[in-house]
């Protein structure tokens, strides 16, 4: 009997220690991963793949934590969506039976039936939508530069700016960036020499799907995106410079002006970058005046279909209204002019 159980005793004891051999080799293989691979996410998915056969609970929270770092990340990085159904996005948006729900799916029908649009594309909603939502379109589409911007060298406005008396340019923000000094000229350029040379280079590309490409990997890169937002935001604030001093000169300027430098906020270049320009990309977006002066400095006609405003004269809106005959149109779909998706026509 004594035998039996120093047997059984010898039995256990290997097993269990093959037990725990086979966990710390696990944790090995684990630890040895993780600190010879690029990408800690992977590891994290095999840590909660492993987790029912060694240390279950801090594996186990370790790689939910993972999923949900990995989840928010991709959500990041998805600047400019896939093409969707428009009516499906429509009625996935806005379910139930609410006054509101039911008027904005019959905007979305109203637009898939009376205006040959089919498809959309979504657009991140950060501070820089209205901007992204309007370049992608642009480079997409192909549009040229506009004339303005084929004349001269774009990388010398900011000095240009600046003897002409606006020292209060090293104040600029570049969105989140509260970037002042001397050292905004040097940003700046850089800024403009980017959004021109992609502009002009995938305006080069004939071929529609590979224009759509190349705008699609560009509009992933999130460094490079910003970059030419802040090139759109400073080509607008040099518009308004020019358009101040032309109103104080009496010469004529577009119709937006006059509730533009009426706003309190902004009666001059100055206190519109202070105020206004300065919170794009940050803390906020593009106001609806500010939509024209978008449309009036890159030669747009955007087109807006403001879904809230379904019923009503404002349903659809131009910015700006005075556009001329030869600019090219854009389109743009919103539900409460702060967030812009991209409505796609039938080919």
């Amino acid at each position: 009997m004594g035998s039996f159980l120093s047997s059984l005793n010898i039995n256990f004891t290997a097993s269990e220690a093959k037990i725990h051999s086979t966990r710390e080799m696990v944790s090995w293989i684990i630890d040895s991963t993780w600190k010879k691979l690029q990408n800690p996410f992977i590891v994290g998915i095999v840590a909660i793949l492993l987790s029912p056969w060694f240390i279950r609970r801090p594996y186990t929270w370790v790689g939910n934590l993972v999923k949900w770092l990995f989840r928010i990340r991709n959500k990041k990085n998805t600047a400019v969506g896939p093409l969707m159904d428009l009516l499906e996005y429509g009625k996935m948006e806005w379910k139930g039976h609410t006054k509101q729900a039911e008027q904005m799916r019959k905007a979305y029908e109203d637009i898939y039936l009376g205006h040959n649009i089919k498809n959309l594309r979504n657009i991140r909603g950060d501070n820089y939508c209205a901007l992204r939502a309007v370049l992608f379109q642009v480079l997409c589409q192909g549009i040229p530069l506009p004339s303005w911007m084929r004349e001269q060298d774009v990388t010398k406005i900011p000095e240009k700016v600046f003897t002409q008396g606006c020292n209060w340019l090293q104040q600029y923000s570049f969105g989140p960036e509260k970037y002042t000094g001397s050292n905004v000229f040097g940003k700046l350029r850089k800024c403009l020499e980017l959004f021109k040379g992609q502009w002009i280079n995938i305006h080069g590309i004939k071929d529609h799907e590979k224009r759509t490409e190349m705008c699609m990997k560009l509009f992933s890169e999130q460094e490079n995106e910003y970059k030419m937002f802040e090139a759109m935001k400073f080509l607008m604030l040099y518009i308004v410079v020019e358009l101040h001093e032309n109103m104080k000169n009496g010469d004529d300027a577009p119709s937006f002006c006059a509730f533009f430098f009426a706003r309190d906020s902004s009666p001059d270049p100055l206190s519109f970058m202070m105020n206004h320009l300065n919170y794009v990309g940050d803390t906020g977006g593009l106001e609806q005046v500010e939509m024209f002066l978008l449309g009036f400095t890159f030669h747009l006609k955007i087109k807006t279909f403001r879904l809230y405003k379904y019923g009503t004269e404002e349903f659809e809106s131009c910015y700006p209204e005075d556009c001329h005959r030869e600019w090219h149109e854009v389109l743009l779909l919103t539900e409460d002019d702060r967030h812009y998706n991209v409505p796609i026509t039938w080919s």
